[in-house]
């Protein structure tokens, strides 16, 4: 069974930076899947990266301190690499 982690995933539209927590499912690669919370509602939060997503995180300050957060998808963290070594 893969391990659960918290990841921070940022809201768009909101007027400000927020940051929704929502449970992610760590991969082999080091990756992680976007699990939907139970109140988790596409009409009322619009994430950068809705849940589903295969996502590479990093960690980053925010206001509540240090959080692992999504930066990108899988995918295009894959396509980069592979521009870098062509």
């Amino acid at each position: 069974m893969s391990k659960s982690e918290t990841i921070f995933v940022y809201l768009e539209d909101e007027g400000t930076d927020v940051w929704r927590p929502t449970q992610a499912e760590r991969l082999a690669d080091g990756s992680y899947r976007l699990l939907a919370p139970p109140d988790y509602d596409p009409q009322d939060e619009k994430w950068e990266f809705p849940p589903g997503t295969v996502v590479r995180c990093q960690r980053r300050k925010l206001s509540g301190g240090e959080k692992l957060v999504a930066v990108r998808t899988a995918a295009d963290a894959r396509k980069n690499a592979r521009k870098r070594t062509a």
